[in-house]
């Protein structure tokens, strides 16, 4: 698995869980002692720090490991899913 897979991967699990809990972006951020932008850039892929990540673990109430849960099986399924997820979307704003 590349790095940008796994930082891709990593992104989609923060922002699943975030949404799972029901938390903005800046909710998050304030949490993690970032801006809110960093925030998006982290759930769109953008590298984070090993401590960065565990900060946002403790803000979404999950493990560390939660982030590398079955790997590297399910990562390729997980990323087609968010990339078919992404095109829809996408398509239904032209549309």
């Amino acid at each position: 698995m590349q790095s940008e897979d796994l930082n891709r991967l990593i992104g989609l699990r923060v922002r699943r869980r975030r949404r799972q809990l029901g938390l903005t972006q800046a909710q998050l951020s304030a949490a993690c002692g970032v801006r809110f932008q960093q925030v998006q850039k982290y759930e769109s892929g953008a590298p984070l720090s090993a401590v960065r990540l565990w900060l946002i673990a403790e803000a979404l109430e999950v493990p560390f490991s939660y982030f590398f849960e079955g790997l590297p099986g399910r990562a390729a399924e997980e990323l087609e899913r968010a990339a078919r997820q992404t095109k829809a979307r996408e398509a239904g704003k032209r549309a």
